[in-house]
């Protein structure tokens, strides 16, 4: 059954498939009845619907703003075990998850590539003990493991990492992990699930919950947040798989239920490459809130962070708090020669952690498991919440055998452990920026020999160019601006004055491709550069003037 799976699945992607939202929507009616309806386009929605329909089930996803536009978009971009995690003792969590890395490697070559990391060591015990418990995280990755970890002389260690600071260094350890575009392969996911049969809506919210007369869940009400209509949509399995926001689904379900996540922020700061000008992530062990501090090679710039800052408000569009940029800048200062300064920073992202809340309240975020967890409510809602990117596939199937252990589904096998990922190119090229679109290339290149003027760049200064626009919006669900320049071009994380500079010229192509007009697009570009200002980080305000 595996093997019938697999090739149907290669046999779905020579054909084109339809992702046209009309094409999508119209499959709503078709439906009487979805065997599972996931709400929540995060990579945890991602992974319950794909692995639904690995196995066969009519499936529908629906998410109310667009695909990873929450915490999956906002990641350090690692695809990891965690070394923190097991130094924390929680050797399960770090199996299952360097197990999970090794298959998105082979499932998403495109998109996740190994990456040398390096911990530099300034303390004469440092040496043995990095490189001891490195090696344990090698052998923990089994057969799926990406490289053994070695010890670097301070000379080496100076050579690959050419702005860190010399004084007091003892040498290096490297070992390596999985690096990736979090966006990029969440766009990938969805276009899986519609190559495999599933409905994906984004910009399409759920605001209400279904019940039968005995009180048990019998689907979803939705609205499309682009023609105000709604719907009421039937399902055998229902799943809530909102990220930061399961709460929300929860009060739907049981008005009054007890909060299961407590969030957490984590920010991180883009700069240019020359603050890290070799091929080499740099990783610090140990900061002053106890979390390790990145800094990771990432489409030619670099990414630094993260904090761990505990929220008790938040929302969708989180912002850096100035305590957690001064904190980055400050680390940042003490081991790299060239210290980057605000003004350095191209871009700044907060993320929101979607954690397990712990049943005392007391415990600190950063000592909060990573292990997801399921949960059933009275009326049948299945809830899956915690976890990480990484295993993000292993959350989609457990989810599902959930839901067959409850009856709600027929027994079928998961089959996304061999489940190649839209995109997938075994040996792909990296020599330009387009990369990221895998077995795709041929065909966004082949829009620019039909219209030359789509070769065009966005702008002067950064390398993409309109024909990615056309195709976002043709083949990767795109509706807005800040779809394309956030998720699929993602210029708004590499350099955000660059994305306002872009907005006009993305709203004129989309307009052109999804039928809107002039003041559709005045509105679009004011929407993009509302958003865009919390990813410009400003000069530090001046302190205002006492009063005459």
């Amino acid at each position: 059954m595996a093997e019938d799976f697999v090739a149907k699945h290669m046999e779905s992607k020579t054909k084109a498939a339809d992702f046209a939202r009309a094409t999508l929507v119209a499959q709503l009616a078709a439906q009487p009845v979805w065997d599972l309806i996931v709400i929540g386009g995060g990579a945890t929605g991602l992974g319950v619907a794909l692995d639904g329909l690995s196995r066969g089930y009519k499936t529908l996803l629906l998410e109310q703003d667009d695909y990873a536009k929450g915490t999956s978009s906002r990641s350090t971009k690692l695809v990891h075990g965690g070394v923190r995690y097991l130094a924390q003792g929680d050797i399960g969590l770090v199996r299952e998850a360097l197990y999970e890395r090794g298959l998105l490697l082979k499932n998403a070559p495109h998109l996740v590539k190994n990456q040398d990391f390096i911990i530099p060591n300034y303390e004469w015990w440092g040496g043995a003990f990095y490189t001891i418990g490195l090696t344990l995280y090698d052998w923990l990755a089994g057969k799926l493991s990406l490289g053994p970890s070695v010890h670097l002389s301070k000379a080496e260690t100076l050579q690959r990492l050419g702005n860190l600071r010399a004084a007091g260094l003892r040498g290096g350890v490297l070992y390596h992990d999985g690096q990736f575009d979090d966006a990029r392969l969440a766009i990938n996911l969805a276009q899986t699930a519609v190559e495999l049969g599933g409905t994906l809506l984004n910009h399409f919210g759920v605001h209400g919950l279904l019940k039968d007369d005995s009180g048990n869940l019998a689907g979803v009400r939705a609205t499309d947040q682009e023609t105000g209509r709604s719907y009421e949509l039937h399902a055998r399995a229902v799943v809530n798989a909102t990220g930061i926001f399961v709460d929300e689904v929860l009060q739907m379900d049981t008005p009054g239920a007890p909060k299961l996540v407590r969030p957490s922020q984590g920010v991180h700061l883009v700069l240019d490459k020359s603050f890290l000008p070799g091929n080499d992530a740099l990783m610090i062990p140990k900061t002053d809130d106890g979390r390790v501090l990145f800094a990771v090679p990432w489409h030619g710039r670099v990414v630094l962070g993260t904090t761990d800052t505990p929220l008790d408000e938040y929302s969708a569009e989180p912002q850096a708090l100035e305590e957690e940029i001064d904190f980055i800048l400050r680390t940042a200062a003490r081991y790299l020669t060239r210290a980057p300064k605000r003004s350095d920073a191209l871009s700044v992202f907060a993320g929101l952690r979607p954690l397990a809340a712990p049943q005392n309240g007391s415990a600190k975020t950063k000592e909060i498991s990573r292990s997801h967890k399921i949960l059933v409510s009275a009326a049948g809602l299945i809830t899956i919440t915690g976890g990480k990117w990484t295993t993000y596939r292993r959350m989609g199937q457990d989810t599902v055998d959930k839901a067959i252990a409850l009856g709600k589904l027929p027994a079928a096998a998961s089959q996304t452990a061999r489940l190649a990922i839209h995109g997938a190119l075994p040996t792909p090229d990296r020599s330009s920026h387009l990369y990221v679109y895998g077995s795709d290339q041929p065909a966004l290149r082949a829009l620019i020999a039909q219209d030359p003027a789509l070769g065009e760049k966005l702008d002067d200064a950064l390398e993409f160019v309109k024909a990615e626009v056309v195709w976002a919006a043709r083949c990767e669900m795109a509706r807005t601006v800040e779809d394309v320049l956030a998720r699929r071009v993602r210029v708004l994380f590499l350099d955000a004055a660059a994305a306002l500079r872009m907005a006009p010229a993305v709203a004129a192509l989309l307009a052109q491709e999804l039928g809107h007009d002039a003041a559709w697009q005045r509105q679009q570009v004011a929407a993009f550069a509302a958003v865009a200002q919390y990813y410009l980080l400003q000069a530090q305000p001046a302190p205002l003037a006492a009063p005459a």
